[in-house]
């Protein structure tokens, strides 16, 4: 049996995209995960997917990663509040959006700077335009 949360493909069989971003998603109810890594694999980002803090450590040591997608409350008793302060030690620069179904909002003291907090239930159209918004800005709105 796998570590991962979701048995989503991390390669997309074909991605016109040549260096899609990668979003690690870490979230420890399988079909929630799966949801919200299908909705960003079909935006064209690269998605793995991890159940808990760390497995999602294992994949932030060997992989590149774009942007951490983190829930709060994890399986085994991880956090995705340390999960992201840890990841923050090695990849100074890396966005970091996280949710939660047991709270409404993020402190700044707790969260690492310059991050995002959406709570649960949230909308995967929502999900996705924050990827696109953190990872592909776009030089004006208009």
């Amino acid at each position: 049996m796998i570590s991962f949360a979701c048995a989503f493909p991390a390669h997309p069989a074909f991605n016109p995209r040549a260096a899609a971003e990668t979003v690690l998603v870490v979230e420890d109810e399988a079909m929630v995960c799966e949801l919200a890594a299908e909705a960003l694999h079909d935006e064209g980002y690269r998605v793995l997917t991890a159940a808990d803090a760390d497995a999602a450590e294992d994949i932030l040591a060997r992989e590149r990663v774009d942007l951490l997608f983190t829930d709060i409350d994890l399986a085994r008793n991880t956090n995705g509040i340390a999960l992201a302060h840890r990841a923050r030690r090695y990849l100074p620069n890396l966005p970091v959006v996280y949710t939660s179904g047991g709270r409404g909002h993020l402190s700044q003291a707790e969260a690492v700077t310059q991050s995002v907090f959406v709570p649960k239930p949230y909308r995967l159209s929502h999900l996705v335009a924050l990827a696109n918004e953190i990872l592909r800005p776009h030089p004006h709105h208009g």
